[in-house]
């Protein structure tokens, strides 16, 4: 009998399979199999149908066949490189089975002369002859060979033969794991078990049968045990017990009367729930999520500025040095002039360098902006006491994990996001942390206006920026490629750039990916002093820097861009008090899935809707955001086909957050989902 809870055999090494040696191990390796468990994930693409059995003369060239035959005569030449031939027949005609690279022992063995052999194949004819070319299988046992065979997406060095009998071998050896799940949550997927479903999910039959019970209940375990995993994270983490910070609200106010604006609901919103967190006695771990131009640079420093007043000191983290400075010179606006802030920077001289982070360590230095430097094992805080990391797409669970254990346990932390991701996702990427999410856009902002038109009209386009420029703008030219590609049809940054310094002498800058970081910041520093009146960029200015001076983009084949790419693009404008424009120039003959892109984007503003429909179109895994996140894909669930297992398995979260739920029933499926290094202390 099966060890019912045996699921170590699923997790050991792929050696442990019967027919795979080092070079098969290798091979699955490279495609990122690293043990049984993974396989079951390889799924079918198709099959083959060997189930009939032909007669010589109902052969069709070219398809693959299944023939019951009698070898009658071996012809094996004496001419090296001639292949071996066995004559074979029925009682309706002859075939040829042709080998190349094998031995005659071999042949002889597995083709007996006057024995009946099933054999299967594709079909050729040579000289008016049917021959099969090495024969894919054949045996003496017909059972074995008529069959649906399935086909998988292969590597080179493995054939389908091979391949299947390691899945089936796979398939005959699946433990009989007990149930995690209760009575409710089986009944709503036919009480499929995980061993019948996986037994069926490699059923032929059931090739891209999504709606089915068993594919189902296997897409709801991965999304299940994906919200487990973070809601224990999110658990742990609050259990940290740390010194409350206690403030009052003289600085708050004091700092909301130095604002032009008065903070939207959603801002005072996430101002609340972070200031909650701070005054607690558990540690926070917030995502603070907003839409571009939403203002959570604001509202992270009001929230810094009540834990100075606390008495402890602030790091804001930033993904470039210019974003970086930015923050720095917004807060040195706001802040009162007796608080210390500084900016450490790669600019900065070695003995400025060395007094920062000797005041950083003696308590004088309040609050530290830069960019990852600023966490170097060199740099000591004299009591460090929250940390917020502005752009945080790059970071995934692990990471984040590691930057909370970090700070200490008196370290609150806040990471901030500009993008917006579906309701589904929130949970997905997010579930480790509470999350505060600004829709609003300040009531000073205005919409950016969002056109479409032609290339053929680019001399409008042209005219159009040349108003701008009078009237005192500047303008974002954002290309999809560096450099001209012979293999693709895209607008390049250099061409173009070439192209407006015709029009526009000594008024162009060129930014793309393979201009040095110190360079970078030079052209960017440039066109944010108006040095330069147009940027011609690749996607690079896509995230987070502030241009109050840049009022139109025009963004080259957007067509090619994903949705909330286009927005995140478009969110570039607009930071100032003129209206704004973005213009999206395309190629003739869009698609249909091109023009409804472009008809969303003229549409709205709202980041948040955008990112639902941009899942749609495009799919979860292609959203901007995250592919960076440093989440893997689902092998099965999808956001937009499963919305309902998603919301179901969010309502299991919280039932068993509410009821303090012993969680060690889940254990198996929490290590065989891939989790067992993030989880070992948790289970």
């Amino acid at each position: 009998m099966k060890n019912r809870n045996n699921y170590n055999y699923l997790l050991s090494d792929l050696d442990n399979l019967v027919g795979v040696g080092k070079k098969t191990m290798m091979i699955l390796k490279k495609k990122n199999i690293n043990n049984i468990f993974d396989l079951l994930w390889k799924l079918p693409k198709s099959y083959t149908d060997r189930s009939v059995i032909n007669k010589i003369n109902e052969l069709q060239i070219g398809k693959i066949s299944t023939v019951k035959v009698i070898p009658i005569k071996y012809i094996f030449p004496r001419v090296r490189n001639l292949p071996n031939k066995v004559i074979c027949e029925d009682i309706t005609g002859k075939i040829n089975c042709i080998f190349f690279n094998s031995y005659e022992g071999y042949i002889k063995k597995i083709l007996p002369l006057n024995e009946e052999v099933t054999i299967s194949g594709k079909i050729n004819i040579f000289k008016n002859q049917y021959q099969i070319t090495n024969p894919t299988y054949l045996s003496k046992d017909s059972s074995i060979i008529e069959k649906v065979h399935n086909k998988y997406s292969l590597t080179e060095g493995i054939t389908e033969k091979s391949y299947n009998k390691i899945i089936k071998q796979i398939l005959q050896n699946l433990p009989l794991l007990k149930e995690w799940h209760d009575i409710k949550i089986l009944k709503k997927f036919g009480n499929e078990s995980w061993n019948n479903s996986i037994i069926k999910l490699h059923d032929p039959n059931n090739i891209a049968n999504y709606k089915s019970n068993f594919y189902k209940r296997l897409a709801f375990d991965e999304i299940f045990s994906s919200f487990l995993v973070k809601s224990q994270i999110r658990k742990k983490i609050k259990k940290i017990k740390k010194d409350s910070k206690k403030f009052t609200q003289i600085s708050y106010s004091n700092t909301l009367k130095k604002l032009r604006f008065d903070l939207t609901n959603d801002q005072n919103k996430a101002l609340n729930d972070i200031n909650k967190d701070l005054t607690s006695k558990s540690k926070m771990f917030r995502l603070l999520q907003g839409d571009v131009g939403s203002g959570k640079t604001i509202v992270s420093l009001i929230s810094a500025l009540n834990v100075i007043e606390s008495n402890f000191q602030v790091a804001l983290m930033a993904p470039t040095e210019i974003l970086a400075r930015q923050h720095f010179n917004l807060a040195k606006e706001l802040f009162p002039k007796n608080i210390s802030i500084q900016l450490l920077s790669s600019k900065s001289e070695n003995s400025e360098k060395k007094k920062i982070i000797k005041n950083l360590a003696n308590n004088e230095i309040k609050m530290i902006f830069g960019t990852h430097a600023i966490f170097q094992k060199k740099i000591i805080f004299s009591k460090l006491g929250y940390i917020i990391i502005d752009e945080q797409h790059k970071f995934g669970v692990r990471q984040r994990k590691l930057l909370s254990d970090k700070g200490g346990k008196n370290c609150d932390i806040l990471l901030m996001s500009a993008t917006p991701i579906p309701r589904t996702l929130t949970m997905t990427i997010y579930g480790d942390m509470d999350v505060s999410l600004i829709k609003e856009k300040p009531n000073h902002r205005k919409e950016v206006k969002t056109y479409s038109k032609p290339e053929s009209k680019i001399d409008d386009v042209i005219n159009f920026v040349k108003k701008e420029i009078n009237n005192g703008s500047q303008i974002f030219w954002v290309c999809p490629l560096i450099e001209e590609s012979k293999k693709i049809d895209h607008q390049s940054s250099v061409k173009k750039f070439t192209f407006l310094k015709k029009i526009f002498p000594n008024k162009v800058g060129l930014l793309h990916g393979k201009i040095d970081i110190d360079e970078k910041e030079k052209i960017l520093y440039k066109f944010l002093n108006k040095e330069y009146s147009i940027l011609v960029s690749t996607t690079i200015i896509e995230v987070g820097i502030d241009f109050p001076n840049a009022n139109v983009i025009v963004i080259e084949n957007s067509n090619k861009f994903g949705l909330s790419q286009l927005h995140q693009l478009r969110g570039r404008v607009g930071r100032g008090s003129k209206q704004s424009s973005c213009i999206l120039l395309f190629k003739s003959n869009l698609s249909q899935n091109a023009k409804k892109r472009i008809n969303i984007l003229k549409n709205s503003n709202d980041g948040f809707e955008i990112s639902e429909e941009d899942m749609k179109l495009r799919g979860f895994g292609d959203l901007l955001g995250f592919k960076q996140s440093g989440i893997k894909n689902f092998k099965l669930a999808d956001p937009v086909q499963n919305e309902d297992l998603f919301i179901l398995a969010e309502k299991e979260i919280q039932k068993i957050e509410k009821n303090n739920h012993d969680i060690q029933r889940y254990k198996p499926l929490l290590k065989l989902y891939d989790q067992a290094d993030i989880i070992n202390d948790i289970v």
